[in-house]
């Protein structure tokens, strides 16, 4: 994942190609096993995750891992001409690296009052320095050159599973398939000019099957000694295999214009026969490549412009960057809350991003954001968790989602200077029936409503009116 520091512009144009990616150029394909479908199931009832981007890189403040990728982007410009020194002194970050104040059940505490129902933790970045005692290096926070070593607390990701499960939370590891450090990925008999393998796989079998093992191996590491993980969410989607037609056809996207586009087999199918053959339903997301291995889609800090059909979540920033970066500005209680309440009513989930600073901690912004969006949660998290979505999904000030009962929720999203309700509230092709009550979630009394040719017009009296006076959104429930 990549920082939005450096150019909003270029931003705007990523997520606008990455969305394509994740709606037109990719279709889903539904799992064939059961039991996987079934915890997807109940991964849709959960609706809001917390992800958090997290290493070594965070006493720099800077992006994480892109800023030894040697491509010419933006947003992974280096503060020193010399590219040799820079990824030596970001490698021996390692020996510096020691979050004192690391205490997991804060963190764990504060997304479960927010109404977070799942955490995706890095585990390992493309930079592949590991966040867990890894058997497979030595680039890890438990190696004895990491200072943290010595810590009670040393195998971070462990102690973050445990926290959050120990709330009631699913757990899950963010893992990427590029590993930047390891010399089977990028071989030092040769120059990285890009993000992908530096040599010639067909030339070099032999090292790439190293690598294949090394990554099968860690990942099998995580799903049996760091379970039970509810999913594996992995990334750097160009590890992946491609026919020679993908590859001539990307190689000619302006998309990938600092690439050397190459297949790149880590042999998926038997990877995740691996991880099942260990917890059978696993939710794995092979992100950005097309087909079984990927159970959900996630589109990359962006909403989604239309309702989709198959499952998806778009992951999110809530302050300035993926990775911890000084003064960072926090989305409000209400971007956030809105935000979730469009992503549900088109049918996906928010896994929206806080990142830990290099002692440990989060922002107290971080915590202030969470409380807003928990005292919103509370009083209205029944039109949320176990909803899908329903026509007409997200419409002027409405977003409307439905219950496993029938029930409807038709969300109002307020503007930014709307402190109270207006006289009346429309419903656009929503038509009432006699029958039909409309009620503000909280309240009992019975709403009136007319019905023409356009929807449905609902009255709100002005008692009502200031009722939840300032509240970030109001629900309607219609039975």
């Amino acid at each position: 994942m990549k920082t939005l520091v450096k150019s909003i512009f270029f931003f705007v144009v990523l997520h606008v190609t990455t969305l394509s990616a994740q709606e037109s150029i990719q279709t889903y394909t539904l799992d064939p096993s059961p039991l996987v479908n079934q915890k997807l199931e109940q991964w849709q009832d959960m609706k809001f995750g917390l992800l958090m981007h997290w290493g070594a890189y965070s006493q720099w403040g800077v992006v994480e891992s892109w800023s030894i990728c040697a491509e010419d982007e933006d947003w992974c410009r280096r503060n020193t001409d010399n590219y040799e020194l820079y990824k030596k002194n970001y490698e021996n970050l390692k020996l510096s690296f020691n979050p004192v104040r690391f205490d997991p059940s804060i963190w764990a505490k504060a997304a479960k009052e927010a109404g977070m129902k799942y955490v995706v933790f890095t585990t390992k970045h493309h930079d592949g320095f590991c966040m867990y005692n890894t058997q497979y290096t030595d680039y890890k926070v438990t190696d004895s050159a990491c200072p943290f070593h010595v810590n009670k607390r040393s195998d971070i990701a462990r102690e973050v599973f445990n926290a959050f499960r120990a709330e009631g939370m699913w757990a899950g590891a963010y893992f990427s398939k590029p590993d930047w450090h390891n010399t089977d990925y990028w071989w030092p008999n040769f120059a990285t000019p890009d993000r992908n393998v530096n040599y010639e796989i067909s030339r070099y079998p032999e090292r790439w099957e190293r690598y294949v093992q090394y990554t099968h191996n860690q990942l099998l590491e995580l799903v049996t000694n760091y379970g039970p993980l509810d999913l594996v969410w992995l990334d750097g989607g160009w590890v992946q295999k491609l026919s020679d037609e993908q590859v001539k056809t990307q190689s000619n996207d302006p998309q990938y214009r600092f690439q050397k586009i190459k297949s790149q087999d880590i042999r998926m199918d038997e990877l995740v026969g691996k991880l099942r053959s260990v917890k059978p339903d696993l939710i794995v997301v092979d992100r950005a490549v097309p087909g079984k291995n990927q159970n959900y889609l996630t589109p990359e800090n962006t909403v989604p412009a239309q309702h989709l059909s198959y499952p998806w979540e778009s992951c999110i920033i809530a302050g300035g960057s993926w990775s911890w970066i000084p003064d960072a500005k926090y989305l409000t209680p209400r971007k956030v809350i809105h935000t979730l309440c469009e992503i549900v009513a088109k049918g996906g989930n928010l896994l929206l991003n806080i990142a830990p600073g290099p002692d440990g901690t989060w922002d107290k912004e971080a915590f202030q954001m969470l409380e807003g969006v928990g005292q919103w949660m509370k009083q209205n998290g029944n039109a949320i968790y176990n909803t899908r979505a329903v026509s007409p999904y997200r419409e002027g000030h409405l977003a409307w989602t439905q219950g496993k009962d029938g029930k409807r929720f038709a969300i109002y999203l307020p503007e930014e200077n709307e402190q109270s309700l207006p006289a009346k509230v429309m419903m656009n092709e929503f038509f009432a029936k006699s029958s039909t009550k409309i009620t503000l979630n909280g309240d009992k009394t019975p709403l009136e409503f007319v019905s023409s040719g356009d929807g449905t017009v609902v009255i709100i009296p002005s008692a009502l009116r200031n009722y939840q006076k300032g509240s970030e959104a109001w629900v309607f429930c219609v039975e």
